[in-house]
Formats: C-alpha cells, sequence, structure tokens
C-alpha cells in the first residue's frame, strides 16, 4: 500500500492505494501520527479511492485512526472509497461510524 499526506488549510488529507491490510499497520499507524503532530489540521480525512482491497484489520485500523483523532480533538472521515472499498465499508456499517463523503479533495 502507497500512503501519503497533503495538508490543506486546516485538513490532512491522507491518501491511500493498493491493498489496505494487517502488513501495512506500521505505514497507516505512521502517516496518521505525521497528522496528529501537526496542530493546525482540525480534520483528518482518509481518501479511499485507490484502494483496491482492504481486509478486517484494516477496519479495524480505520476504527483505531477514529479513536486517536478523536483523542486529539480531530474530526474524521473517509472519502471516495473504489467499488471494492465501498462493498466492505457497507457490509461493517461504517457509515454509521464516520462521515463518508465523495469528492474530498
Amino acid at each position: 500500500m502507497q500512503a501519503t499526506i497533503k495538508v490543506i488549510e486546516r485538513k490532512a488529507l491522507i491518501r491511500l492505494s493498493g491493498r489496505f491490510e494487517f502488513s501495512e499497520h506500521r505505514v497507516f499507524k505512521d502517516i496518521l501520527d505525521e497528522a496528529l503532530r501537526n496542530q493546525e489540521i482540525d480534520e483528518i480525512v482518509v481518501d479511499l479511492a485507490a484502494v483496491e482491497y482492504l481486509d478486517s484489520s484494516a477496519l479495524g485500523m480505520l476504527l483505531m485512526f477514529r479513536d486517536k483523532a478523536k483523542n486529539h480533538n480531530r474530526r474524521t472521515s473517509l472519502a471516495n472509497p473504489s467499488a471494492a472499498a465501498k462493498q466492505i465499508l457497507d457490509i461493517a456499517h461504517f457509515e454509521k461510524i464516520f462521515p463518508i463523503v465523495h469528492g474530498a479533495g
């Protein structure tokens, strides 16, 4: 998986691409920590447009992301889920946990 971060005004946009699975835990944690260290950021958006696959551990990492961001008083959302990501998010009812937006970034 590839992960990049772009800061626009007070929003961090984390773009993920490839397979989001357990083996990518460190990559995701590191980029999330980078966003959380920036005191100017109010919101963190994870863009899933280029995610080809995500497994149950990726869902757990997204929950961890939400909790860590909340502890740092940051808003969170998921954006532009690919068809594969959307299917998994729908099955897991993540729309009840995260705002899922289209067109962010």
